[in-house]
């Protein structure tokens, strides 16, 4: 590792960071595990559940984004051109993910006439009218862009990796928790 100390990102902006990936990850395995279910009481819970942390996750990731827009994240570190722009990209391809896939999920629900009872709880309106035609539509690209966000999420996860051993620059250790 590098003997200088890096700087670091907010404590807000790393728990928004680890909240997120860990939402992520499960409802992208939840969505994995469900499809397949037969029709029961339990699938149709896992789907609320999956609903659930979709909404959550669209609701973070605006907090996320307005924090970000705000609060200047650390200097980049020096690395070539070529990872600083493909790093670059990458990010904005995690934020844009991070919004259509919750996004056209709440629309294919719309669409097939399944309302979202946020938490069992807050009915959400409707994304769209319901409208068979359009749900056939709709419903692969949910799974597309959420294979999309996943293979984002490994190119990630691989970079701060290689980072970490490889180059042992310390960029990792910017978003690790509770790491002074």
């Amino acid at each position: 590792m590098t003997d200088t100390p890096v700087q670091r990102y907010s404590t807000v902006a790393i728990a928004f960071h680890w909240l997120l990936a860990l939402m992520i990850v499960a409802s992208f395995c939840f969505g994995l595990y469900m499809a397949d279910l037969p029709f029961s009481p339990r699938r149709l819970k896992l789907y609320n559940w999956h609903k659930w942390a979709g909404v959550t996750i669209l609701a973070l990731s605006a907090l996320r984004l307005l924090w970000r827009l705000f609060h200047r994240p650390p200097a980049d570190l020096p690395m070539p051109a070529w990872q600083r722009q493909a790093a670059h990209v990458t990010h904005w391809g995690l934020y844009l993910l991070f919004f259509a896939v919750p996004l056209v999920g709440w629309a294919y629900s719309s669409a097939a006439g399944f309302p979202i009872v946020l938490y069992g709880v807050l009915p959400l309106p409707d994304f769209v009218s319901p409208d068979k035609a359009l749900a056939d539509a709709i419903k692969p690209w949910h799974g597309r862009l959420a294979w999309l966000l996943a293979v984002l999420v490994l190119m990630h996860v691989a970079a701060a990796l290689k980072h970490h051993f490889v180059d042992r620059d310390g960029l990792l250790d910017r978003m690790r928790p509770g790491r002074a």
